[in-house]
């Protein structure tokens, strides 16, 4: 595809608030991993900004509501591409809407995806909100987080932000009493209040 394609497909992918790791983004587009990057600072010339969570399951989280026209694909689309393709006969052209075909399942999946990622537990809902409004103004969060191996602890975490893995949610924070950066499960997040101090993410992210 082309580079606008490239960009307007990844926009598409992250508009979902999924976080989509470097190596994700290149199979789905078929680009180096340098390129996602080269894609990241360009998107980011146009005022796109693409938030980077670090660590082992990093990867980028767009945060920015973005409105593209709205692609919708069906399994029909698919079925419709792959008779076509037994009918062509130039090896190229076979070869393209075999990727055409790829890309069209990959979008339908996305869409499966996003469509099951609503909260439907109250508590994790009020947890959601808190967090969603601490990481909106910077501010410190005291948690309750259940660890099965040392059960309930009180917690003091700067939340920098929320993402899908394994289509449940996540905080990325940086926790105080250790001094490193953690993920922390929301369905082990018991009770979350927000402290009223500030932080400056970008001090946190110079750091890490």
């Amino acid at each position: 595809m082309s580079k606008l394609s490239n960009l307007l497909t990844m926009i598409q992918l992250l508009k979902t608030g999924r976080k989509y790791s470097l190596s994700e983004l290149a199979t789905k587009l078929e680009v180096s991993e340098r390129t996602i990057r080269e894609y990241k600072l360009f998107l980011e010339e146009t005022g796109i900004y693409l938030e980077t969570i670090r660590g082992r399951y990093g990867g980028y989280v767009l945060r920015q509501e973005i409105d593209l026209p709205s692609i919708s694909f069906k399994e029909q689309d698919v079925r419709t591409i792959d008779t076509a393709i037994d009918y062509i006969k130039d090896e190229k052209l076979k070869q393209q809407l075999i990727d055409l075909s790829s890309k069209v399942n990959l979008i339908i999946l996305d869409e499966d995806t996003k469509n099951k990622k609503i909260i439907n537990n109250d508590t994790e809902i009020k947890i959601y909100n808190v967090l969603s409004k601490a990481i909106k103004n910077h501010y410190k969060v005291k948690i309750t987080y259940f660890n099965k191996q040392h059960g309930e602890s009180i917690r003091t975490i700067y939340p920098l932000g929320l993402y899908l893995f394994q289509n449940e949610w996540w905080c990325s924070s940086y926790w105080e009493e250790k001094d490193d950066m953690r993920q922390f499960h929301l369905k082990r997040i018991i009770n979350a209040e927000i402290i009223d101090f500030k932080f400056n993410p970008k001090e946190i992210n110079i750091k890490f």
